[in-house]
């Protein structure tokens, strides 16, 4: 297939974050208009998680102190907008996430800063290892913002009525 121009690919790549982040935006604005289930909290983090295969690649590998850098930094730093912009309500017994009119600028924010991130650390690795340490940082984000609307979530549904076990 030849060589790519980096330039190009960087583009490219930036388009691409960007396509993603308007179909996360215009999928976060439909879900709104249904009930939050478990599944829907937990199907976004585990179905990421195939991405991991991409370190089977040596030229995507780095030291192991820059993953858990870029996972912290996600889950302390990134996903903190997010949980912020996630309120839950109850509407006819379910459960469901408010619209919240900052998250789309949330999100549109928190691509800029990484885009501008990438710039930074993309004159010192790889574009493959950038591409890598760009994915943790996203699954520490996703991680913990999921984890945080698991807790507000099983706060908010009722408990499941027990049965009463027959007395031996």
């Amino acid at each position: 297939m030849g060589n790519i121009n980096p330039s190009l690919l960087h583009v490219g790549s930036t388009l691409v974050a960007l396509a993603m982040a308007l179909m996360v935006i215009f999928i976060r604005l439909k879900a709104s208009a249904r009930p939050v289930t478990l599944r829907k909290i937990w199907i976004p983090p585990l179905g990421m998680s195939t991405g991991f295969a991409m370190f089977v690649a040596p030229e995507v590998r780095f030291p192991w102190w820059w993953a858990v850098l870029a996972f912290l930094v996600g889950w302390f730093i990134f996903a903190y907008p997010l949980m912020r912009s996630t309120i839950f309500e109850e509407r006819d017994g379910q459960i469901y996430a408010q619209r919240s009119k900052s998250f789309a600028f949330i999100l549109l924010g928190l691509l800029l800063i990484r885009t501008l991130l990438h710039e930074f650390i993309n004159r010192y690795v790889s574009i493959p290892q950038s591409g890598g340490l760009f994915f943790i940082l996203a699954f520490g984000m996703i991680l913990h913002w999921r984890v945080f609307m698991y807790k507000r979530y099983t706060l908010m549904v009722p408990p499941s009525p027990q049965i009463p076990q027959p007395r031996a």
